[in-house]
């Protein structure tokens, strides 16, 4: 499987990805800037976590008009799988690649701890190395998670099985109190409508390694290596 880390002004988990995704697959992704637009032909595309442009204006919206997100729309538009961590998944949101934005956490505050995650749905080329149900625990870190979509987008995405993760207690109830940012229906991860684009706000890549304080994030990881080779 061939991949490319998306890298733009103000990204700091491209490396952590890279990481995950080279113990995984044994061989390094390519590293893009942002600013270029050569994509090599690839099976995955990631946009990491980070604060792309410094999140001014709002974030994800001037990473999503950077000269290599042409590309990146008309590959996704293709089939070609792509990832969004955090801030990638903002920027696919402003990108036009998923529905709803990521709004301002309800606590009006940074947020940064480890959370649990219920798989939703294990039907795509992510989720292959989890069982639906399965509660897994993940790092969040970010100020803007909190996602919102109108009724009848929310409508769509539950109809159409494409909630991925939801923020659950430990015992995997999707609970108020479990809620870290006050995101619709506790929503922490969507795709969009063939499951070949994920946006999730938790990182992944932080807990891919029990060397990192646990190995959640590597069955991610690992099921990309399998299904997309």
């Amino acid at each position: 499987m061939k991949a490319a880390i998306i890298v733009f002004p103000g990204s700091n988990c491209d490396r952590d990805v890279k990481v995950a995704l080279q113990q995984s697959s044994g061989s390094p992704p390519a590293m893009v800037w942002h600013g270029g637009g050569d994509l090599p032909a690839v099976d995955l595309i990631v946009l990491p976590g980070g604060f792309s442009y410094g999140d001014y204006l709002r974030s994800g919206a001037m990473a999503a008009h950077s000269p290599v997100m042409a590309e990146i729309v008309a590959r996704a538009r293709q089939g070609v799988a792509v990832l969004g961590i955090c801030n990638g998944f903002q920027i696919l949101t402003e990108a036009g690649l998923l529905p709803g934005v990521l709004m301002p956490n309800a606590g009006l505050k940074f947020v940064c701890k480890d959370v649990s995650l219920r798989v939703e749905s294990a039907l795509s080329p992510f989720t292959t190395g989890y069982r639906r149900g399965q509660v897994i625990r993940i790092p969040i870190a970010h100020r803007d998670g909190n996602y919102f979509a109108d009724e009848d987008s929310l409508k769509r995405l539950e109809d159409a099985g494409r909630i991925a993760f939801r923020y659950c207690d430990e015992e995997g109830e999707a609970t108020d109190a479990a809620n870290p940012n006050g995101s619709r229906n506790n929503i922490a991860g969507i795709f969009n409508e063939g499951r070949t684009v994920l946006g999730m706000m938790p990182h992944p890549e932080r807990l891919a390694d029990p060397l990192l304080g646990g190995s959640d994030g590597r069955p991610m990881f690992d099921g990309l290596i399998g299904a997309l080779s």
